[in-house]
């Protein structure tokens, strides 16, 4: 199989979607890789390593997609890219596409087979190509929080840790997922006042358990979230539901009556976000202020950390990446179900009931497109 790999044109997206190392496995498998020149530069990574790691540099993107029977990126497709896709081709990339209706109409009709890092599931509930980006857009949530809180930013002019005889900050984190549990972790040790909230008790637990008190730990209710976010001087919403849009935690009323100046990190943005006063923004215009709120919104946080970001996604990614390539899509959701539950469009079909349900569309199970799928 051929393997394509183009330079991210979202703004300030700076990942590639592999690293020499990652492209070394593939090649070593059998396949070819195509790489755009300058693909990997804002990860530093050069022309010349991909080169040695077996890669075929392309001039550019139109060259790419023109050779590559599957397409690996890091975010979804923009519009500028989706008349390089032609049907039957395999695109593996980050896709939210509960959030996208555009998108997922464009899939389904150009008959894009469409594998989602994020929905690949293991049988015990974990995601594993979404870990990583999780763990690091979490721990940079309560940095980009304590910057916004500076009063020349709009923030209410709170230091995170306080100071000798001043009270710290109280953060409030919804979601003691990945991204929640290390947005915690994080703002504890900056000697923030910490609170997490989660319908989970096992997985505020076990935040518990390794917190040793430091964080505290809240059960999920409206009642609960109403009075901790009128409290609080930063909010990091955290909240997944694998697929599907993430639901409004927060209401417009409840943004309104917060303490001026405080601020709102939504991690959950890629899925239309927890907050209903929250759009998408980017690293250019990562704020804006709403009800005297600052929302930071930006769709692709772990972007401004590329090396660290390009390192992580290519240590998970790339085994699936081999596997597909070596099996084809349907030997390899056959071989293994976490990558089944990744398709979320194939044949001009949705197949991921979540996306299907956000835009008002038609789900079919891969089991009736994939002869010999369970």
């Amino acid at each position: 199989m051929i393997v394509g790999i183009p330079k991210e044109v979202k703004d300030s997206e700076y990942r590639v979607a592999a690293t020499p190392e990652g492209v070394a496995e593939i090649v070593g498998a059998g396949h070819r890789v195509v790489v755009q020149s300058t693909a990997g530069e804002g990860s530093a990574l050069t022309d010349a390593q991909f080169v040695a790691a077996g890669a075929v540099i392309a001039p550019d993107a139109d060259a790419v997609f023109a050779q590559a029977d599957m397409i690996m990126k890091v975010k979804e497709p923009q519009p500028q890219e989706y008349e390089r896709f032609r049907p039957g081709q395999v695109l593996f990339t980050y896709l939210h596409l509960a959030a996208d209706e555009a998108l997922t109409r464009f899939l389904a009709d150009r008959e894009v087979a469409a594998v989602a890092y994020e929905t690949v599931q293991t049988p015990d509930g974990r995601l594993p190509l979404l870990a990583p980006m999780s763990e690091i857009a979490g721990r940079m949530a309560p940095h980009a929080g304590a910057s916004n809180l500076e009063r020349p930013k709009g923030g209410r002019g709170v230091l995170m840790g306080g100071a000798a005889g001043v009270a710290p900050a109280h953060v409030v984190i919804l979601g003691a997922g990945m991204a929640g549990a290390n947005a915690a972790w994080i703002a504890a040790g900056m000697e923030a006042e910490v609170t997490i909230v989660d319908k989970n008790v096992e997985r505020l637990r076990f935040v518990d358990q390794i917190q040793r008190g430091r964080v505290q730990t809240v059960a999920s209710s409206g009642l609960a979230i109403e009075r901790l976010v009128l409290e609080a001087d930063l909010v990091v919403g955290a909240v997944l539901v694998p697929g599907a849009k993430a639901p409004h935690l927060v209401s417009e009323d409840l943004v309104s009556r917060m303490r001026h100046g405080a601020v709102l990190v939504d991690i959950s943005i890629d899925q239309g976000g927890c907050f209903e006063t929250s759009h998408v923004t980017t690293h250019s215009e990562p704020t804006y202020v709403l009800h005297d709120v600052v929302h930071y919104c930006v769709g692709n946080m772990p972007g401004a950390v590329p090396r660290t970001s390009t390192y992580a996604l290519t240590n998970v990614t790339r085994p699936y990446a081999v596997e597909i390539a070596s099996l084809g899509l349907e030997g390899a959701v056959r071989a293994d179900p976490a990558l089944a539950l990744g398709v979320n469009a194939y044949r001009g079909r949705i197949t991921n009931a979540g996306v299907a349900e956000a835009h008002g569309l038609e789900a079919t199970p891969l089991h009736d497109l994939v002869d010999g799928l369970g």
